[in-house]
């Protein structure tokens, strides 16, 4: 679970300004120059002395294979969490570990079967790092969604690439949704890998933007409800090292009442 937090200035200032971007366009994309020195500003308000995000990347490191990959490929690692939040939550409350489930009508590709990951460890969790992650994006979604409570997935993904991986996917299934309300994708670390440029198209296919995710907390947030998003493939600046692509994934979407989901 994400501790409660002292809220600061920056930290809100943030947290409006993307929200009202995203309110606007459907999605954005907030570079590691504009996220960083807010992190560094919240880490000095919550009495944190070190921005551990190397502490935080260090968890990608030990990532199960995806044995759920109806490619056959074999270039994707991954661990999954589920959590949920109250409205106007500022942590999330990690929930027992559970399936990962796309229905075919949003991935081709893997949808339609229960996909059972490794759990994301929970010393990751209590990293300063993906606690202000998660206090930002309860903020950002709270306001474009006020009053939603929360069913909120995690996924670490690790895409390589090089010796005898010849194809490194970061979208395997293409221009898509996630069948969410929002989604949050965090650049933990690039390390030899060229290309894997994010694109961002209308509903009707049209495109809106393109951008690279390459620098630590570089970050992009979409309305998964009104625009697909995909990624290019990763190629490896030196054929002759494995590439890796490391990236944190939040989904958001709104739970019902519980008089209506039968909780």
């Amino acid at each position: 679970m994400c501790d409660v937090l002292t809220h600061d200035a920056p930290l809100e200032t943030l947290s409006t300004s993307l929200a009202e971007r995203l309110a606007r366009d459907g999605y954005l994309l907030a570079p590691a120059d504009e996220i960083t020195p807010v992190f560094r500003a919240w880490c000095a308000a919550s009495d944190h002395r070190t921005q551990d995000h190397d502490a935080l990347a260090r968890y990608w490191n030990e990532l199960a294979p995806d044995r759920f990959m109806g490619d056959g490929g074999r270039y994707r690692r991954r661990r999954h969490a589920v959590f949920s939040a109250a409205s106007d939550a500022h942590a999330l409350v990690r929930k027992p570990h559970q399936a990962h489930f796309q229905t075919t009508d949003f991935n081709r590709l893997n949808g339609g079967i229960e996909r059972h990951f490794e759990p994301v460890e929970e010393r990751a969790l209590k990293t300063h790092t993906f606690t202000f992650l998660c206090e930002l994006t309860l903020g950002v979604f709270g306001r474009c969604a006020p009053g939603a409570d929360w069913h909120v997935e995690m996924h670490q993904f690790r895409i390589e690439v090089g010796g005898d991986i010849t194809a490194g996917l970061p979208t395997p299934e293409g221009l898509h949704r996630d069948g969410v309300d929002f989604v949050a994708m965090v650049m933990i670390h690039r390390d030899n890998v060229c290309e894997g440029v994010s694109h961002i198209h209308d509903l009707a296919r049209s495109p809106l933007a393109e951008f690279t995710l390459a620098e630590r907390l570089d970050m992009a947030l979409v309305d998964d409800t009104r625009v697909l998003h995909g990624v290019t493939p990763i190629v490896a600046a030196d054929p002759g090292r494995v590439g890796t692509r490391d990236l944190l994934v939040l989904t958001f979407k709104r739970r019902p009442p519980d008089h209506l989901s039968g909780v």
